[in-house]
């Protein structure tokens, strides 16, 4: 009689079966865990009077499995997890409560080695299961996320190490997900940048910081593009880098035109300091370069300074804010409204540093009719440093509006998402 005080004490779920699956004993543990009685269950068969799983049957139920393995071989069975639902009580709102659970049985012999009888330790192990679920449906939705996005994302260790690349940097290559683990995505990299990336790359890492670099990628027909890399640390409470992120976009069509105008306009700064005799038709092609970047159907600015004065201002940028006078202004006196949106720090960005700002379908609330009202509009943009004696003295604004573009997608994408 101690021994059964002992036995229905232990804080475990256990249950007592014999040869021919008639329950002998229970913990109370059990009998709460379960919601029965021992009047309900002593010499009830075991899943089938009892405990029975009405989706399938009692020769297929794996309980009955394990237990007829462990009663054959005499040896501890280990059940695989197992999602079995407990009944709620009408207390408790009724219906039935998801669980998963791990089992062993353990079979007990007799003096000539016959089974005695099986002891079923089971664990509740729903906690486990479903935070494993729950991470593999966020890996899920982070795959989704930066598979949709245009840019070629990745993920690092806190030393570098490539540990995922979203589907973007795939169809780019052309190249197998391994094929740009750890660092074998550098050899991607033009020959004539990677120098430079990796000494960049490998102060960031030791500071613990970002950073940016303008660099030639191969693509799937082995043709190199000029793309723009910026990786990013994450840090956890105690500001230690867990991981780093790294995106990369495409810059090379905008590359290649701001390199074209600034080979232009120092070629004709050349000729104009070479050939005096030539002044007048130095002037008068600044003047036609100036006309045409004036009623060009694109977005084109100079902004000179610390403060971003404006200094030229063409017909189509002017258009957006037909009640303002941008021309001679700072640009966080002639556009307020995108001050706490961060463009100021953007722009102190490209003039201290003198990397190039690139974006493509960047939002920016802006108060076009100067009423108050902020009107979401989408843009891409190029921030380029214009240098001065060796120096950045301002910046050259160049873009265009995309806004209908931006909104269409996102209606389309609406439509498919409520069909």
């Amino acid at each position: 009689m101690e021994f059964f005080d002992y036995f229905i004490n232990v804080p475990e779920n256990i249950v007592i079966v014999s040869p021919e699956f008639k329950i002998l004993a229970a913990t109370d543990t059990y009998l709460k865990t379960t919601l029965k009685t021992r009047e309900e269950i002593l010499g009830k068969v075991f899943l089938k009077e009892v405990y029975q799983n009405p989706e399938t049957s009692f020769e297929e139920n794996p309980v009955t499995v394990s237990i007829q393995n462990a009663i054959a071989t005499k040896k501890v069975d280990y059940l695989d997890v197992l999602r079995y639902d407990l009944e709620r009580s009408e207390a408790d709102g009724g219906g039935f409560e998801t669980r998963y659970w791990e089992a062993s049985h353990t079979p007990v012999l007799d003096q000539d080695g016959n089974v005695r009888f099986v002891i079923q330790n089971t664990h509740d192990v729903t906690e486990r299961e479903l935070a494993k679920k729950a991470m593999k449906a966020s890996e899920g939705k982070f795959k989704f996320l930066t598979d949709a996005v245009p840019q070629l994302i990745h993920t690092n260790e806190p030393d570098g190490t490539c540990t995922y690349v979203n589907q973007r940097w795939l169809e780019y290559t052309g190249l197998k997900f391994d094929d740009l683990m750890g660092v074998k995505w550098l050899d991607t990299i033009h020959p004539e940048d990677v120098s430079q990336l990796k000494n960049l790359r490998e102060k960031a890492i030791s500071d613990k910081e970002e950073f940016q670099l303008e660099v030639r990628i191969k693509d799937k027909n082995g043709n190199y593009r000029w793309h723009l890399l910026k990786n990013v640390p994450m840090r956890d409470e105690n500001q230690e880098v867990v991981m780093r992120v790294g995106s990369v976009t495409d810059i090379h069509n905008t590359k290649i035109m701001v390199q074209e105008m600034l080979e232009s306009n120092e070629q004709l700064s050349a000729l104009s300091d070479q050939l005096q005799d030539a002044y007048q038709t130095a002037e008068d092609q600044r003047a036609t370069m100036e006309h045409l970047i004036m009623q060009a159907p694109a977005l084109f600015a100079t902004l000179t300074g610390p403060e971003h004065v404006f200094t030229l201002v063409n017909t189509h940028y002017q258009n957006l804010f037909p009640k303002r006078e941008l021309q001679g202004k700072p640009v966080r006196e002639a556009l307020p409204e995108v001050v706490e949106q961060g463009f100021i720090q953007i722009l102190d960005n490209v003039y201290n540093t003198g990397a190039p700002f690139v974006a493509e379908e960047i939002g920016v609330a802006l108060d076009k009719d100067n009423s108050g009202r902020l009107v979401d509009t989408y843009f891409n943009i190029i921030y380029q440093p214009l240098y001065e004696h060796g120096k950045v003295g301002g910046i050259i604004v160049f873009g265009y509006e995309v806004t209908d573009k931006v909104k269409l997608r996102q209606e389309l994408e609406s439509l498919k998402a409520n069909q």
